[in-house]
């Protein structure tokens, strides 16, 4: 025992300490035992989800509260009630694709059942250009039938309705049976109007052309329009810039005419007026008022035709604004 193993260290007892006794040992803690930590369990997780632009169907909100939070508190009882039935709509019309029926289509309205024929007719009972231009306008097959209700009419007046040269043209090739033109004033003609007038068919049946108050015409329209209606009997062109060579071109072209208004016709003089009444027999009746011509020039006109009427007062033929 008193032997010592080598490289072993000195005991207590080798040092002189005291040993410990056995109350001494008892009394002493004892150290725990270190805790193992139990193992954790491998638990398969499920794969991560795909990340998704569009929000679950949970999440998200409904198509009928996006709409109606767009309208004011006022018109949502509106906005519902129009829903609820767009949406009996679509679940009977599901109903119908489910079970093989039709939905009947909408019932076309009686109007639309006319023969053409018939719809030219009733169309062409329109008193106002303005009401005929809005029928023209509903449809292909309205425009069609107002195209062959100009085609009855034997009177047109577009006074007042603010008419271009395009329009009136051809609104006036349209009416082959046409008599009686009324384009006076509100009309926006120039002589390129009334030169695309002059080549209607209708030209050479005229018996009645008012052309009053178009500040836009000079002889060159005037003379070309009447130079092709040589059975005019009234003509209206007062109110216009028009000289003696307009005056010419009608004595020349329209022996049947029986009255004229040159009602403030300033550039026109006594000689225009006497050629007029020379080569127009049937002259009747003629408005000189407003012009800058002598008293004593008229009495030289009383003098050629004596049962020649001449008026000073502005008397306007076909200034009313109906179609007929």
């Amino acid at each position: 025992m008193g032997r010592r193993l080598h490289g072993a260290a000195p005991s207590a007892q080798s040092k002189g300490a005291p040993a410990p006794t056995v109350q001494e040992q008892e009394s002493k803690p004892r150290p725990l035992p270190a805790l193992r930590r139990p193992l954790a369990r491998r638990v398969a997780l499920p794969p991560p989800a795909s990340p998704s632009r569009e929000p679950s169907r949970c999440c998200r909100p409904a198509a009928s509260s996006i709409i109606l939070s767009c309208f004011p508190p006022r018109d949502r009882g509106a906005r519902e009630r129009e829903l609820q039935k767009q949406a009996s709509a679509q679940e009977m019309a599901g109903d119908d694709a489910r079970t093989g029926e039709v939905a009947p289509a909408e019932e076309e309205p009686h109007v639309e059942r006319l023969p053409a024929d018939i719809l030219a007719h009733v169309l062409s009972l329109l008193p106002s250009f303005h009401d005929l231009s809005m029928a023209g306008a509903v449809s292909r097959r309205w425009r069609r039938a107002v195209g062959r209700s100009l085609a009855t009419r034997r009177r047109l007046s577009l006074a007042g309705q603010r008419t271009g040269d395009e329009s009136t043209a051809r609104l006036v090739r349209a009416a082959v049976n046409l008599r009686d033109l009324d384009i006076c004033w509100g009309c926006h003609i120039t002589d390129q109007g009334l030169l695309d007038i002059s080549s209607a068919a209708c030209i050479g049946n005229l018996t009645s052309v008012s052309l009053w108050g178009l500040a836009g015409i000079t002889d060159k329209g005037v003379v070309h329009l009447v130079s092709r209606a040589r059975s005019l009997q009234h003509l209206n062109i007062g109110g216009t810039f028009i000289t003696d060579e307009s005056l010419y071109a009608v004595a020349d072209s329209c022996p049947n005419l029986k009255s004229i208004i040159l009602w403030s016709c300033r550039h026109v003089t006594e000689a225009g007026l006497v050629a007029l009444v020379n080569k127009c027999p049937e002259l009747e009746c003629i408005n000189v008022g407003g012009m800058r011509v002598s008293p004593e020039s008229f009495a030289g006109l009383k003098s050629i035709s004596p049962a020649l009427r001449i008026r000073s007062i502005p008397q306007i033929l076909n200034a009313d604004v109906q179609v007929a």
